[in-house]
């Protein structure tokens, strides 16, 4: 709370009056350009998509009693920009009344888990959204703390990989620092923290040649850069024993 001390209770100006004391003032100064004729009575708005005229306008400011004379192009601007999707904005103020907008928006890029709730981000990390809606499920999903700011660097590096990349059910970050790829039959592929590119190509010759991602594993291990570690599930590496069995018996018959 605000006050201005001195002599008598009338000299004290509470802090919850002066919003009001602006507001009343503007009010007044808007009235007057408006008799005068300077009453924003168009806007010209593009470039929304995501956001829609009501949102802009309300966001942005603008009722029936603004007027042009006393409109801060730049603090609307600001404004603007407080929504997710709106990356920039341009505002232009054509007298007598009009009033023109163009705002850039963000592009849904992926969806973003973290702590078991999933939100949509756009590619510089912005939240956009803190839900999921239905057009937007077949985004790409990366999961883990820091993973909405690291999204980008790793989903256009798969995109050289079409293949590889569409056996992606989710990019996990570990330890803010390294990805793994959980593919859609669960196989967890571990990428270096440097040199993915490199990693990605041998797991990519390594299914060419041996069909590597659609056999009964558990992990492709890719950390080291002089070798490849594949882990079996439960019921392969029980197999593979009893043939390794097998074929020593046959061997010493």
């Amino acid at each position: 709370m605000l006050k201005r001390c001195g002599r008598g209770r009338g000299s004290q100006v509470r802090g919850d009056h002066v919003s009001h004391i602006l507001a009343g003032l503007r009010d007044a100064r808007d009235g007057i350009a408006n008799a005068t004729g300077f009453r924003v009575v168009s806007v010209a708005l593009s470039g929304n998509h995501h956001v829609s005229r009501e949102e802009v306008l309300a966001t942005a400011g603008i009722a029936g009693t603004t007027s042009l004379p006393f409109l801060d192009v730049e603090q609307v601007r600001e404004h603007l920009k407080t929504n997710p999707w709106i990356a920039d904005a341009t505002v232009l103020k054509l007298y007598p009344g009009e009033l023109q907008i163009s705002v850039k928006e963000r592009e849904a890029f992926a969806l973003w888990q973290k702590d078991g709730r999933v939100s949509v981000i756009a590619d510089d990390g912005t939240v956009l959204e803190p839900y999921v809606a239905p057009r937007m499920v077949r985004l790409p999903l990366v999961v883990g703390q820091g993973a909405q700011k690291k999204a980008k660097q790793l989903l256009s590096l798969l995109d050289r990989y079409p293949t590889m990349r569409d056996f992606v059910h989710a990019s996990v970050l570990v330890g803010e620092r390294r990805w793994n790829l959980r593919l859609k039959n669960g196989i967890d592929v571990r990428l270096p923290e440097s040199d993915m590119v490199g990693a990605l190509e041998r797991l990519v010759a390594l299914d060419r040649e041996k069909n590597l991602i659609t056999r009964d594993i558990v992990t492709i291990d890719l950390r080291l850069a002089d070798r490849v570690t594949v882990r079996l599930s439960n019921a392969a590496a029980q197999a593979r024993l009893e043939a390794l069995k097998t074929k020593k018996k046959g061997g010493s018959a």
